[in-house]
This record gives structure tokens, C-alpha cells and sequence, in this order.
């Protein structure tokens, strides 16, 4: 049960910081393809999410091993 618990918390833990980045790359084509001129702006605001959103998932898997390290 301990280690179904644990592929469960893991993949819950990876799967949210993924859903993020497609969101996040998904909104920032749209956004692009309607103001080409504010890319450089729209490029850093991804750049900035997509770090905060892999700190996160790394965060969130360092917690998890401390958790159930053994």
C-alpha cells in the first residue's frame, strides 16, 4: 500500500508542473500570434514560469523522498 501511496504522490507531484508548462506554452503561441511586437515581453513571463514551475515540481519531489525515504 506504502508504495501504490507513493507512485501515486509522484505522479500527482510531476504531472501538475507538466500541466503547467502546456498551458503556459499553449497561451504564450495564442498571445504571440495575436501581438508579434510584445514577444519579447511574452518570452520572459514564459521563461519565468516555466522555472517556477520546474522549482516547484522539484520542491515537491525533494519533500516526497524526504517523506518516505526510509
Amino acid at each position: 500500500m506504502s508504495t501504490l501511496a507513493l507512485i501515486l504522490v509522484v505522479f500527482l507531484s510531476t504531472v501538475g508542473p507538466a500541466a503547467v508548462i502546456a498551458f503556459v506554452g499553449s497561451s504564450a503561441v495564442k498571445s504571440v500570434a495575436r501581438n508579434p511586437s510584445a514577444s519579447a515581453r511574452i518570452f520572459m513571463v514564459v521563461i519565468l514560469s516555466f522555472i517556477f514551475s520546474g522549482a516547484i515540481s522539484i520542491l515537491a519531489l525533494l519533500i516526497i523522498y524526504n517523506l518516505f525515504a526510509k
